[in-house]
């Protein structure tokens, strides 16, 4: 007799566990799979790609339908198929159809939604965040029909989604809260070399900026957004080198791309126990033994996740305990940071400002657009930054996460894999 397993999120944390189940243990359940959007499972950060026109929808489907019915998943997509209630005590979901179904083990990957900034006129049309297929086709019209863009975020979203406005002939500017592009990610000169990147490709950028609102017309779509004043140290306002002048940007199409939070309401309806994110343990089991939660709608060890690879990571040992071969835990790494924006090489990991008791080596060769940054504390790799030149981003993220001892190559260290290793075999 095989037990019903039901999934909450079509999306690709969720299904990631399911191919892995499928592949661990494929006749141990019956699967079930609720998804609020009418599709199969996409890959989601291909979805910059999309909109630049280097891809289509098609092109990032994982998923078709016929994959659900091939491996016998029962597939509810669409609007009226999110799961609106979980019924723990009697271990069933119902959709917002009234669709229901019952389950031995629960499986949340509800993932994230977009952090709308609270300011006046962001229920305007032409106001849209940036995380899924109905996003970018808005995207796509506007860029027919309208001239002007601004996209609030200058991280990786935003500037993904810039980049592919601009691919697209609309007049972009970027609007960021902080002096320094991907301040999350990336040190000042790096970020410096980006900005005049993206700059040389038709990208503005107004920086350090505080937005005030957003301005409609009488029919209700936006128009302009509006900044505050900045003030200096010495309570002055600031004018033209701080762009937050209190100046106006002509708008037709806004997007907001400052961040995601994890969507956790259902659990949280449901009494599950959720801090920041549905809080698991090292095998992604919530405090629930019957239900486990991966994917960016999670809080693990304290930590919520934003990109793909601890994604897929959790899918694989959730997979190995839904499975019951039992033995895999969940340990968060480092993860780098790449932006995918095509000529472009830019790579971030770990600790990349360091500390007084760290030291930092630096390479920069400005004629060839190169920079490196590497942050190295007590004989060991803690953090790097490379623009320009990523090809050893690997080896340093391996570097990293194993801890090694650096001393006997620190100094090629900044020079790479294959010169270090040279090195090495010539001592």
């Amino acid at each position: 007799m095989k037990q019903r397993l039901v999934v909450i999120g079509n999306g690709m944390a969720g299904m990631r566990t399911v191919e892995e189940l499928l592949t661990a243990a494929p006749d141990k359940y019956d699967i079930t799979v609720f998804g609020a959007e009418p599709y199969g499972n996409y890959n989601r950060i291909m979805l910059s790609s999309v909109l630049c026109g280097e891809k289509t929808i098609e092109d990032i489907v994982i998923n078709n339908r016929q994959w659900y019915i091939d491996n016998g998943i029962t597939l509810h997509a669409g609007e009226d198929k999110a799961v609106a209630r979980i019924d723990r005590k009697n271990k069933k979901v119902y959709a917002l159809d009234g669709t229901v179904a019952g389950y031995d083990r629960l499986l949340i990957a509800t993932g994230s939604k977009a952090v709308i900034p609270p300011i006046s006129g962001n229920d305007l049309d032409g106001v849209i965040s940036f995380r899924d297929i109905v996003d970018v086709n808005k995207m796509l019209a506007y860029s027919r029909s309208y001239n002007k863009a601004v996209v609030l975020g200058g991280g990786l979203l935003g500037l993904e989604a810039a980049n592919g406005l601009v691919s697209r002939g609309m007049d972009v500017t970027v609007i960021h809260n902080h002096e320094v592009l991907l301040n999350r990610q990336m040190d000042r000169p790096a970020a410096k070399m980006l900005q005049t990147e993206l700059e040389q490709r038709g990208l503005k950028f107004k920086m350090a900026a505080k937005l005030k609102q957003l301005s409609g017309d009488e029919q209700g779509h936006i128009t302009a957004v509006s900044f505050d004043d900045c003030m200096d140290a010495g309570g002055r306002a600031t004018h033209g080198a701080v762009a937050g002048d209190g100046s106006q940007l002509e708008c037709d199409l806004f997007i907001m791309a400052i961040g995601v939070r994890p969507n956790m309401t259902l659990a949280q309806e449901a009494g599950i126990y959720c801090e920041r994110g549905i809080v698991v343990n090292d095998t992604l089991q919530s405090y629930d033994p019957s239900i486990y939660a991966v994917g960016e709608c999670i809080q693990h060890r304290g930590a919520t996740f934003g990109l793909v690879a601890p994604l897929f990571e959790q899918a694989k040992v959730c997979a190995n305990h839904l499975s019951a071969h039992g033995a895999a835990e969940y340990i968060t790494l480092p993860t780098a940071t790449k932006l995918k924006v095509t000529g472009i090489n830019l790579f971030s990991i770990g600790d990349f400002q360091g500390d007084v008791n760290c030291e930092t080596i630096h390479f920069t060769d400005p004629a060839l657009g190169i920079y490196k940054k590497l942050v190295v504390k007590a004989n060991k790799l803690i953090g790097a930054v490379l623009y320009g030149d990523t090809v050893d981003g690997g080896w340093y993220q391996e570097l990293l996460e194993k801890e090694d001892n650096i001393s006997g190559i620190r100094d090629v260290l900044i020079f790479g894999k294959a010169y270090a290793r040279d090195f090495v075999t010539t001592q």
